[in-house]
């Protein structure tokens, strides 16, 4: 049986964290932070505010890619984060046996700007957002997911999410 894997994505500041987390609790599923994910020479250049290339994100997406595959061969489902800012990212990240289902987390770049100005202990410095929008490939209409608005509250969009997606906590009807 192939599982599903609700991959979070958005800029830096949109709450996937906060949405992946009630979305996995939710429904009952295995989580992983993308970032964790990164190498320490990306996490440096970020710190630096140098925005990543390609180059610097393939090694970072194969590893999310793989854990997302590895979840599949244990038959679990999952709920990971990751920006997958470009198409090219979100078909590395399909590259597996489960299926794949996007959730892209958007909101102006004024809401988001407002939203880093009061992060704190976060890698990604605010500075680096606007690199992030102009990379920002919204999801196209064959790709599997939806787009959802974060000015609501967090329980507001994860319902929207579970709705919209017709998914279920593990266990219910």
């Amino acid at each position: 049986m192939t599982t599903t894997c609700l991959v979070v994505m958005g800029v830096s500041g949109v709450g996937k964290s906060t949405i992946a987390k009630r979305l996995a609790d939710r429904l009952g599923w295995a989580m992983a932070e993308g970032d964790e994910y990164h190498s320490e020479e990306n996490i440096a250049k970020m710190e630096a505010g140098t925005p990543l290339t390609d180059q610097d994100r393939m090694p970072w997406l194969r590893n999310i890619r793989d854990w997302i595959g590895e979840q599949d061969a244990a038959g679990r489902n999952t709920v990971v984060t990751c920006s997958a800012l470009k198409r090219s990212y979100r078909d590395m990240l399909r590259r597996t046996s489960a299926r794949v289902l996007f959730v892209h987390l958007s909101a102006s770049a004024e809401v988001i700007a407002s939203r880093l100005s009061e992060r704190t202990g976060h890698f990604m410095p605010p500075r680096l957002l606007d690199s992030q929008f102009g990379d920002l490939e919204p999801l196209a209409e064959d790709e599997p997911g939806i787009t959802v608005d974060v000015a609501d509250s967090p329980e507001h969009i994860t319902d929207e999410v579970l709705k919209e997606l017709r998914l279920a906590p593990e266990g219910t009807a």
